[in-house]
């Protein structure tokens, strides 16, 4: 007997499949990470159309057949946020959004929290979409916290001085200071100050910094997730 779920969900990707269907992709809200079919959903006469473009946000029905391939069978838009796709800068950073969650939640284990993050991080870039490289690592650093992988800042991570915290450590697992800076790259305060204020305030109130501290920051948190999940985030682009 097949499976049958209803569930909340984003759309990461979708890939071309046959002649006229589709292959999402999906983040969702109670069954974490899924792929799905929707069967002729390139066809004119199709019933989903439009709704399962990817960024799009929908109430979905999912059979369960053989295998690990849901099939959609039914579809309603939530929020299709059609202003993400009318800034170049919005679309970047929203794909760079969903690829990131699909890389570090790779499995059906459900993580709510991680879907309101994306979705509030959507809905933040098609309302502001010059949110920039700031808002973005602000996003990746949260989703670290969400794996309960979250660089420690409070104190070293090795010996846990409070003050002269100059370098940062993948391996030791946070911030270091400079009596135990060994392997680490240099954090200098605006770097520092960044991923503390970034990591406490919510994502629309991300503060801007430097582009050499935002580097840094950059830095930090891809060491940290490939070190510790061994994921590989997509890098930013540098400003010009």
């Amino acid at each position: 007997m097949s499976l049958t779920l209803k569930t909340e969900a984003i759309v990461l990707r979708s890939i071309r499949y046959g002649e006229a269907d589709r292959i999402l992709h999906l983040y969702t809200r109670d069954h974490g990470r899924l792929a799905a079919i929707a069967k002729g959903a390139r066809r004119a006469s199709s019933k989903f159309g439009a709704r399962l473009e990817p960024l799009s946000q929908v109430n979905l029905l999912l059979r369960q057949g053989r295998g690990d391939l849901y099939t959609v069978t039914g579809a309603e838009t939530v929020d299709h946020r059609p202003r993400l796709r009318d800034s170049a800068a919005a679309l970047d950073g929203a794909a760079r959004a969903c690829d990131a969650v699909a890389r570090m939640f790779e499995t059906d284990e459900p993580h709510p929290e991680v879907f309101t993050l994306l979705s509030n991080e959507l809905t933040l870039l098609a309302t502001k979409p010059a949110a920039g490289t700031a808002n973005t690592l602000a996003f990746r650093l949260k989703l670290l916290l969400a794996a309960g992988l979250v660089p420690q800042l409070g104190s070293c991570a090795t010996c846990g001085e409070r003050e002269h915290l100059t370098g940062f450590s993948a391996a030791a697992g946070g911030v270091v200071c400079s009596s135990c800076e060994s392997a680490s790259f240099l954090l200098d305060e605006e770097a520092y100050g960044f991923l503390v204020a970034a990591l406490g305030r919510p994502l629309a109130e991300t503060p801007d910094a430097s582009p050499r501290a935002l580097a840094a920051a950059e830095r930090a948190i891809s060491e940290t997730a490939a070190y510790h999940a061994q994921v590989r985030l997509r890098p930013l682009p540098r400003a010009a």
